[in-house]
């Protein structure tokens, strides 16, 4: 697993760092809210909207990881938990949606705050995962969040047919026996499946999960309330 940086493009900058672009994108985001809110499906309402705003691919898929229809925005607020609430709980975690979200951030890659206050980046897993010069750092984060919440148990599960997958669990397991903490790392074939029937508090930014989830934690927006981070897209305001 080669090391390197996770996320951001060399066109990134053009792409989503002016306010030109912000206003376009926020129109854009309301629009295909809307659209889903009115029952269309994502994909041929996002071609639509991309063809409208003059989108490229990625900011595309930027658009597409902000909107929500406004219901779905309501049952994923509903659900949400507060930090205080995670005290003594079991929290399963989305691993691979976390973990390179995380790497994201550490990198200084776009993150993009959606309409339902959950953060989402551009990368993404395609059948394999490499680690990156942020990986440790990441799931340093995320033991730091356990211990300081008191969390009961923390439970990772990740795509096994994902290669360096199995890697990646050794990893985790000796960082976590490392400090003691009660981690348990699994590798399944329907991870978010599996996640949601759980039935307890879940940590994802994934749409799927957070509409099937009892319960979540929106983790990145702590993590962004903690440290400094530039390059936040947030059109919610």
């Amino acid at each position: 697993m080669g090391q390197t940086n996770r996320g951001k493009e060399p066109s990134d900058d053009k792409l989503f760092g002016s306010e030109t672009v912000h206003l376009k994108l926020k129109d854009a985001v309301e629009d295909l809210g809307h659209l889903m809110g009115r029952g269309y499906a994502q994909k041929s309402a996002l071609a639509l909207i991309g063809n409208r705003y003059k989108l490229n691919v990625r900011q595309q898929k930027a658009v597409q990881g902000m909107a929500a229809s406004a219901e779905q925005v309501a049952k994923r607020k509903a659900r949400s938990l507060q930090y205080e609430a995670l005290e003594n709980e079991e929290v399963v975690i989305d691993g691979f949606n976390v973990l390179i979200l995380l790497e994201s951030f550490l990198s200084g890659a776009y993150l993009f705050k959606g309409a339902d206050g959950f953060y989402r980046d551009l990368s993404s897993v395609h059948g394999s995962y490499k680690k990156v010069t942020q990986t440790s750092r990441a799931i340093e984060l995320v033991g730091e969040f356990y211990e300081s919440t008191k969390i009961k148990k923390l439970h990772w599960y990740f795509d096994k047919p994902v290669s360096n997958s199995g890697k990646l669990k050794k990893l985790i397991e000796e960082m976590a026996m490392e400090k003691g903490n009660d981690w348990q790392v699994s590798l399944t074939f329907q991870t978010d499946a599996d996640i949601v029937n759980e039935n307890k508090i879940s940590v994802s930014s994934d749409a799927w999960i957070l509409d099937n989830s009892t319960w979540n934690f929106n983790f990145l927006k702590y993590i962004v309330g903690k440290q400094s981070a530039p390059n936040i897209i947030d059109l919610t305001d």
